[in-house]
C-alpha cells in the first residue's frame, strides 16, 4: 500500500518571494504547475465520515484520480495511505482503483458521487537531497472554493521521497530559519469540507494513543507523545477566533499530557529532550487566558444572582484583563518559537524507537509508581493545607493521564477507576478555582470603592463554596484510596 509522508506548514503570501530566494533553494531547478482539483463525495458526505478523500486533479492535459485514507498525524507530520490512477475525464472512475482502495468506498456511495468543493492553486516544486534522503518541497498558492465561498491557500508541503522521516525535519528547520512559517494541521480536503458545510470546526479532545500490549515500551511512549502533540496542533486553528474558550482549554490539556509523558522518559532509558523546557514557557503564556476564561464564563455567571447590580461593576475590568491575557496567548501560539517547538517534538516522535520491555509491563510499573506518589502526597488528607492539597491534585492528574493512555490495555475496570480519579480531580479543582479567582481579583484595577466591595463579596462566596464542598473532597479521596487498581496481574487477566 503506498503511504504518503509529509509535513505541511503555512506561510504568509508575501513570504513566498523570500522562500524562492532562500539559500535552501538557491540553484535548484523548479517545476511549476497549475493544479485544479475536484473533490467528490455523496450528498451526505459518506466518504468524509469514513475518513476518505477522493479527488480528480487536472495536471497539464491529464486527469489523475487520487484516493487518500485517514491520516495518522504527529504534529505537522502526517502519513496516510494514498492511491493514484489516471482517468479519461474529470469524473472519478472507482473501477480503476486497486482493490484495497475500492474497499474503502461503500457500494451505495460509488453511484452517488458529486463534486463538493474545488481547489485551484499554483504549485512550485523543488527536489532536495540526494542519496538516501530525498524530498519534494512544494509551494502552493491559490484558493479553496465551495458553496459560493472561498479560502486562501498559502502553504509549503514537504513530501518524503526516500530516507528517514528525520530528514523532513532537517529541511523544515532550515526553512523555518529562513522564512516565517506557521503550523497548519488541516489538509486542503479538511478545510474544503469545513467550507462546504460538511463538518463544523470544533475543539479536539484527547484521544487514546495507539498502544499494543507486546510492543516495546519506547514505542508506546512515542504513541503517547504523538497523541498529545496531535491534540495540541489540532486546536491551534481555533484559537485566533476566541469565541470558544474550549480550544484554549484543550490546548492546555494537550501540553499537560505532553509534559506528563515526558516525565516517563527516564523509565525507558531516555533523557527528556531539550524542548521539554519550551512546554513550560508555552503553558506560562496560555494559563492566564484560561484562568480569566473560567472566571468570566463560569465563576461570575454562577454568582450573578447573588451579586445583583454589583456584577456590572466587575464585568468591564474582567473583560479588559481577559482580552489582554488572550493577546498574550495568541502572540505565543502564533510565534516562530511555537513552530520550532512543534518541529522539535515531531522529530523526537519520528525517531526510531529502541527495543525494551513490553508496553504492558512498563504501563503497570508506571501506574504503580504514580499511585504510590499520589498516596504519599495525600497522607493525613484531612489535615492538609491548600498548597499540600494542590500537590495532591497534581499527582492525581499525572496518574489520570497515564491511566487514560494505558486504559485500552486493561479493559472495562480501567474506566471505573478513571472515573474515581476524575471525581477527585474535580473536587480538588473547585478549591483551586477559588484560590485562582482570589488571585485574579487582586490583579484587577478596581478604582471604584463599590467595585472593590464587589470583588470582596465574590471572594467570600467562593471561600464559602469551597468549605461547603469539603465533605465531597474527603469522600472522593477516600473512594479512590480504597479502589482496587486495574493494573497488575488481575488487570492483565481481565484484558485477555
Amino acid at each position: 500500500m503506498p503511504v504518503e509522508v509529509e509535513l505541511k506548514l503555512a506561510l504568509a503570501p508575501e513570504a513566498a518571494t523570500r522562500l524562492r530566494r532562500s539559500a535552501l533553494l538557491k540553484g535548484r531547478p523548479a517545476v511549476r504547475r497549475k493544479l485544479t482539483s475536484l473533490y467528490y463525495d455523496t450528498p451526505d458526505f459518506a466518504l468524509m465520515r469514513r475518513g476518505v478523500a477522493l479527488r480528480v486533479r487536472r495536471v497539464g492535459r491529464r486527469w489523475i484520480q487520487t484516493l487518500k485514507a485517514e491520516a495518522s498525524a504527529v504534529g505537522a507530520l502526517s502519513a496516510r495511505p494514498e492511491w493514484e490512477v489516471a482517468v479519461p475525464a474529470k469524473r472519478p472512475d472507482i473501477a480503476l482503483l486497486p482493490e484495497a482502495a475500492r474497499a474503502l468506498i461503500p457500494p451505495e456511495a460509488a453511484g452517488a458521487l458529486r463534486p463538493c468543493f474545488v481547489t485551484e492553486f499554483r504549485r512550485t516544486a523543488w527536489e532536495i537531497g540526494e542519496g538516501d534522503g530525498r524530498l519534494e518541497l512544494a509551494l502552493d498558492q491559490g484558493r479553496i472554493q465551495a458553496a459560493g465561498r472561498s479560502l486562501p491557500i498559502s502553504e509549503v508541503e514537504l513530501e518524503l521521497l526516500s530516507g528517514p522521516a528525520g530528514f523532513l525535519f532537517d529541511v523544515a528547520e532550515a526553512l523555518q530559519a529562513a522564512v516565517p512559517l506557521q503550523i497548519e494541521p488541516r489538509s486542503k480536503a479538511r478545510r474544503g469540507y469545513e467550507l462546504a458545510g460538511a463538518v463544523e470546526a470544533a475543539p479536539h479532545k484527547a484521544r487514546p494513543p495507539a498502544i499494543e500490549p507486546g510492543e516495546p515500551a519506547a514505542r508506546a511512549w512515542q504513541a503517547m507523545l504523538a497523541a498529545a502533540l496531535g491534540q495540541l496542533v489540532a486546536n491551534l486553528p481555533g484559537l485566533p477566533d476566541g469565541e470558544d474558550p474550549e480550544y484554549l482549554h484543550q490546548t492546555r490539556v494537550a501540553i499537560r499530557r505532553l509534559r506528563a509523558a515526558l516525565g516517563l522518559a527516564r523509565s525507558i532509558g531516555m533523557d527528556a529532550p531539550p524542548w521539554a523546557a519550551e512546554l513550560r514557557w508555552l503553558m506560562g503564556e496560555l494559563s492566564p487566558a484560561r484562568d480569566w476564561d473560567v472566571f468570566a464564563t463560569q465563576t461570575l455567571p454562577r454568582l450573578g444572582p447573588l451579586l445583583g447590580e454589583r456584577l456590572a461593576l466587575l464585568e468591564r475590568p474582567v473583560a479588559a484583563a481577559r482580552r489582554a491575557a488572550h493577546r498574550r496567548a495568541l502572540q505565543a501560539t502564533g510565534s516562530e518559537r511555537l513552530v520550532r517547538l512543534v518541529l522539535a517534538a515531531g522529530r523526537t516522535i519520528a525517531q526510531a524507537a529502541a527495543e525494551g520491555e513490553a508496553a504492558q509491563d512498563w504501563a503497570s510499573a508506571v501506574l504503580s509508581r504514580r499511585l504510590k506518589r499520589l498516596k504519599r502526597a495525600g497522607r493525613r488528607f484531612e489535615s492538609l493545607d491548600a498548597p499540600a492539597r494542590h500537590r495532591v491534585r497534581i499527582a492525581a492528574k499525572k496518574l489520570r493521564y497515564a491511566a487514560d493512555a494505558f486504559a485500552a490495555l486493561y479493559g472495562a475496570r480501567a474506566g471505573r477507576y478513571i472515573q474515581r480519579l476524575a471525581r477527585l480531580q474535580d473536587a480538588l479543582g473547585a478549591a483551586n478555582d477559588a484560590a485562582v479567582a482570589a488571585r485574579l481579583l487582586a490583579e484587577l484595577d478596581l478604582r471604584q470603592p463599590n467595585a472593590a466591595c464587589a470583588a470582596g463579596f465574590v471572594e467570600g462566596c467562593l471561600g464559602g463554596e469551597a468549605r461547603e464542598r469539603e465533605a465531597g473532597v474527603a469522600e472522593a479521596w477516600e473512594a479512590l484510596r480504597r479502589a482496587r487498581p486495574f493494573w497488575g496481574k488481575a488487570g492483565r487477566a481481565k484484558a485477555r
